[in-house]
């Protein structure tokens, strides 16, 4: 009779990453972080959903996951350049100039591109300036 048997029809899967962005949105950083899990679950070694944890968990303070977590996304997809911009600013935190550096360089060998480049870019050049030039700086994380 035209038509398809229920062996046919899949189950409807949550999109629990734009879940978790939406939650994010909204500031509610630990049910964001329960619906990335359960998007990891799907895609284990998506460096977009790990830098978003990273993201996560540093808005929540909680900077050893974050950087746990940013470093994860770079073992996945070393040309993130978000996750060297995030780690890069953890690390300056905690006071490794010299890991800060490092990642800023390699945010700089490839920077994003889009509306809000520039500022990120601007923010990243001045801080690299700086611990080039030995200065001890330590700012929060972006």
């Amino acid at each position: 009779m035209g038509g398809k048997s229920q062996g046919d029809v899949k189950p409807h899967r949550l999109d629990y990453l734009s879940e978790a962005l939406a939650l994010e949105r909204q500031g509610d950083y630990d049910a964001a972080l329960t619906s990335y899990r359960l998007a990891l679950r799907d895609r284990p070694n998506d460096p977009k959903i790990l830098q978003n944890m990273a993201i996560a968990f540093s808005r929540m303070g909680r900077f050893d996951e974050a950087i746990r977590h940013y470093q994860r996304a770079l073992d996945v997809s070393p040309e993130l350049s978000g996750a060297h911009y995030g780690l890069a600013f953890l690390l300056m935190k905690r006071g490794d100039s010299d890991g800060a550096q490092q990642h800023l360089e390699l945010f700089m060998e490839r920077p994003p591109a889009g509306p809000e480049a520039e500022r990120w870019i601007r923010h990243a050049t001045e801080a690299l300036e700086r611990l080039r030039a030995g200065q001890n700086i330590s700012e929060p994380a972006e």
